[in-house]
């Protein structure tokens, strides 16, 4: 049974083989965990991670913000969630999508909202099955 829990930096690391197959840019493990303990915790980034009785590591993990906008109101943005493609199928990202969920309820928040690549149609089946919708389109200016 999955075992979801928030991570403190200096436990970053632990998420890094799963988070790579999201965002596979980062050379390395410490230049992964200087970009979000140094960088995006400090703009109030979290993130919490999915266990497996047959990893000493995050087998999933979930990075997420909350803020406030006019359009959203209070809100709770999921930047990346992810499973290890060999622990797909255990119920991890559930585990993580029901955690998201209640820390938005008991921070009061309005909506959960994500962004989901166009090519990740699985993704797409998974977050419809937990009740998003897709709602917009985003656009994105080319490297500035």
């Amino acid at each position: 049974m999955p075992q979801v829990r928030e991570l403190a930096a200096g436990e970053t690391g632990i998420v890094f083989l799963a988070m790579m197959e999201l965002r596979p840019n980062f050379p390395s493990l410490e230049a992964f965990v200087r970009q979000i303990d140094g960088l995006q915790r400090p703009e109030g980034y979290r993130l919490i991670g999915s266990f497996d009785d047959a990893a000493n590591h995050a087998v999933a993990v979930a990075g997420f913000r909350t803020g406030h906008n006019l359009a959203w109101g209070s809100y709770l943005y999921v930047d990346d969630l992810i499973t290890q493609s060999s622990f797909r199928g255990r119920g991890h990202a559930d585990a993580l999508m029901r955690w998201l969920f209640d820390e938005a309820h008991r921070l009061g928040c309005d909506q959960l909202h994500l962004d989901s690549g166009t090519h990740r149609q699985d993704a797409h089946r998974f977050y419809m099955k937990h009740d998003l919708a897709i709602s917009s389109f985003h656009f994105q200016s080319g490297d500035l």
